[in-house]
């Protein structure tokens, strides 16, 4: 759960990933890089480097992330109808969504650098580990 100091630390760092609109995309590239067995749900995908397709993907994560952010005391709510795409319709394995939270965090230590402190880091995988939670909700 996300005290009151984790979430002032989780938009303190959104503010700052917001300025690198290709967080998400990075975060995707380095899944597919790390863990490319993850390239099975994007079959139609070109996985290239810098492909407009993996780009466009990324901007939706980093657009669920910003939904999120925005509502950290309601995590479920904000992504029913995402963990309701995942689960039912496209029928990925939830441990994928941890997969992407680590890549997720070297993108940002990368990007943000001593900005990514220890407490921020910490603040920030509190709010990675629930929004997998809640997108695996729908698996159980």
């Amino acid at each position: 759960m996300l005290t009151d100091s984790d979430k002032k630390l989780v938009l303190q760092v959104w503010e700052k990933v917001i300025r690198h609109p290709d967080c998400g995309a990075e975060a995707l590239e380095r899944l597919f890089t790390t863990y490319p067995q993850t390239k099975t749900y994007f079959p139609h995908f070109d996985l290239h480097h810098g492909s407009d397709q993996v780009r466009n993907h990324g901007k939706k994560v980093l657009a669920a992330l910003g939904n999120a952010v925005k509502s950290l005391g309601n995590l479920s709510q904000a992504l029913s109808d995402l963990s309701d795409l995942h689960a039912y319709n496209l029928r990925v394995d939830p441990v994928n969504f941890k997969l992407l939270a680590q890549c997720f965090h070297v993108v940002l230590a990368t990007h943000l650098g001593n900005d990514y402190t220890p407490e921020a880091h910490a603040a920030f995988d509190k709010f990675l580990s629930a929004v997998c939670t809640v997108l695996a909700e729908k698996y159980r």
